[in-house]
């Protein structure tokens, strides 16, 4: 099987290394590189990864230009933005130039790695510490928002309930479990959710989960 191929895209060696470690630990991925804002779209020019890991806050090239960069590629990566806050101004702008996840720098190692297999294979993946934190923050403000609830209305009630799930951040396995669903019916249902509702992955469906008021805020 051919291995996933990770470039880290972070200002900071010592990240970078951090991550490249966890990277190269798993036997399936294979750090090809690391850079800087500046050097990024050469690198995955010549270097060609599925994946890429990119820091949103850098001083050379900040983590937006580059995704725009990157985005603009004959074939792109997937692009997981990296942050060490729970919540960033930046959120909005990533999601609408095409950022496929959002990960903190603190993930956990297994975490990781497991968010890189899901990026590969053509999915999104948000870490679940942020995905209230962030997304709340990004749409939080004055109730459910009316295109939202106007889009949402397309969607069968079980469409509905595997869009809140998603909404929180579970992964197609966890959301299988929670509606006594196999995977492969979540996975079909998340299609025609992402059909329905115009997005071009999860992480734009999970903003209108949130914008309709099918995810409930922290601590209810």
């Amino acid at each position: 099987m051919t291995a996933i191929r990770v470039l880290i895209v972070d200002d900071e060696l010592l990240v970078r290394s951090g991550l490249g470690l966890i990277v190269g630990s798993a036997p399936d991925l294979e750090l090809v590189g690391g850079c800087s804002g500046g050097e990024a779209e050469d690198l995955v020019r010549r270097l060609k990864p599925h994946v890429v890991l990119l820091d949103v806050r850098m001083p050379d090239l900040d983590g937006i230009s580059v995704l725009r960069q990157l985005r603009a590629l004959p074939e792109p990566p997937a692009v997981s933005m990296l942050t060490t806050f729970d919540t960033d101004e930046y959120i909005g702008t990533a999601l609408r130039a095409g950022a496929a996840g959002f990960l903190l720098k603190d993930t956990a190692p297994d975490q990781l790695v497991h968010a890189v297999r899901i990026l590969a294979a053509g999915g999104s993946m948000l870490s679940p510490a942020v995905t209230r934190t962030v997304i709340g923050g990004f749409v939080e403000g004055g109730g459910p928002d009316a295109a939202a609830l106007t889009l949402v209305r397309s969607l069968t009630g079980r469409e509905l309930d595997v869009l809140a799930l998603l909404g929180e951040g579970l992964a197609n396995a966890e959301i299988a479990d929670r509606l006594f669903l196999g995977t492969g019916t979540v996975k079909d249902h998340i299609s025609a959710i992402l059909s329905k509702l115009g997005a071009a992955n999860r992480v734009q469906a999970a903003v209108i989960a949130h914008r309709a008021g099918l995810v409930r805020p922290t601590g209810q």
